[in-house]
């Protein structure tokens, strides 16, 4: 099989940039590694790591690089836009982390880009790369379940985790943040059928106290076009030592001829540490009972990083280099996440349902 290499730029140099970035450098295709972040520090700390180019705070610079084939889109929600047009209008491959825009405005022009130019965008919703729910998309494609008529998923997470999310960024609500992933779950699993109505509520509480207008808890329904429905919940305001380190998930999937149910709690991984064990996202953040593998994007071990942004990241790029199919989002997908998420918080807000596509548009 013939291998194409890749020359790879790293837009974004903060936590999951510098992963991926660690993840890439031992792929046998990755030739080389620039990078660029808004803080050049950044950037010349990750170019030392991986043995790269440091293109400092210039994210174009990067994108323009002639030894830049592909482009990993890492920056904060808010500054996914620019880079991923650029390299669209480059011709370059992408790898964006979720969600692809923050209004399905941006989420068109997207498309609008890639219908104009061509090319090859993927979003970076890892759930997708979990094994659990690899082998459960298996069981859907080969008819094991009949046809699906429900689902629900529920994710659990601490207070502590949502306070520094939302301090650095308000827009970033649990719904955004996290319920995101499963709603991707869910349409994934529902493939080639759409989302009509959703209806939500939601309930404050601990994150309103310290000052966020943000609920504690939020419960939606989903309706789907052959009537399929689905029930999302999430909570992160659970006490600030909850032991999950990431999101402690439960996700269930009904059909005709069968049911799947998905424990992602990692309730049965307990590790008490008189130590202290640090979080994956909170460095100063220490917990002396953990789930052991609820960290979100996986675990180092033994040298290695393993789990879903590993398998992910790896899958991306044997893609790019051998034309291996992969099953990360497309933009497609990724819009119709992003509606449906804005749609849970918009139903929230006035407590009616909501149709998709709104009937304004």
């Amino acid at each position: 099989m013939r291998v194409n290499s890749i020359g790879l730029g790293i837009v974004g140099s903060g936590r999951i940039g510098t992963l991926r970035a660690r993840l890439a450098s031992g792929h046998s295709a990755v030739n080389s590694i620039a990078v660029s972040d808004l803080d050049p520090a950044n950037a010349a700390r990750l170019a030392t790591l991986v043995g790269g180019r440091s293109h400092g705070s210039d994210n174009l610079a990067v994108i323009d690089d002639p030894d830049v084939t592909a482009v990993i889109v890492s920056t904060s929600e808010g500054e996914h836009m620019a880079p991923m047009l650029a390299a669209i209008q480059r011709g370059k491959p992408v790898l964006v982390e979720k969600p692809i825009a923050l209004t399905v405005r941006e989420a068109d022009q997207v498309l609008e880009a890639l219908a104009k130019h061509g090319g090859n965008v993927r979003v970076g919703y890892s759930r997708r790369y979990k094994e659990r729910y690899q082998i459960a998309k298996e069981q859907v494609i080969k008819g094991r379940v009949g046809k699906l008529t429900g689902g629900a998923a529920r994710v659990f997470n601490s207070r502590s985790q949502a306070l520094a999310m939302l301090g650095r960024n308000p827009h970033a609500t649990p719904v955004v943040d996290a319920l995101t992933y499963y709603v991707d779950l869910m349409n994934w699993y529902f493939e080639g059928r759409h989302i009509v109505e959703i209806y939500a509520r939601g309930q404050t509480g601990v994150l309103k106290q310290a000052g966020h207008a943000v609920p504690d808890v939020s419960y939606a329904v989903l309706t789907y076009d052959d009537g399929a429905v689905v029930n999302l919940g999430v909570s992160y305001a659970l006490p600030e030592k909850y032991p999950a380190l990431g999101h402690a998930a439960r996700v269930e999937i009904l059909g005709m001829g069968g049911v799947m149910i998905l424990d992602d709690d990692h309730t049965d991984q307990i590790m008490y540490s008189e130590t202290g064990v640090p979080h994956v996202y909170l460095p100063d953040h220490n917990v002396n009972m953990v789930f052991l593998q609820s960290g979100t994007p996986g675990d180092w071990a033994l040298g290695e990083f393993w789990g879903p942004i590993a398998n992910e990241t790896r899958a991306w790029l044997d893609h790019l280099a051998t034309g291996r199919p992969c099953t990360l989002a497309t933009p497609q997908d990724a819009r119709a996440t992003l509606e449906a998420t804005l749609a849970i918080e918009h139903s929230m807000r006035i407590g009616a349902p909501v149709t998709l596509p709104p009937r304004a548009r």
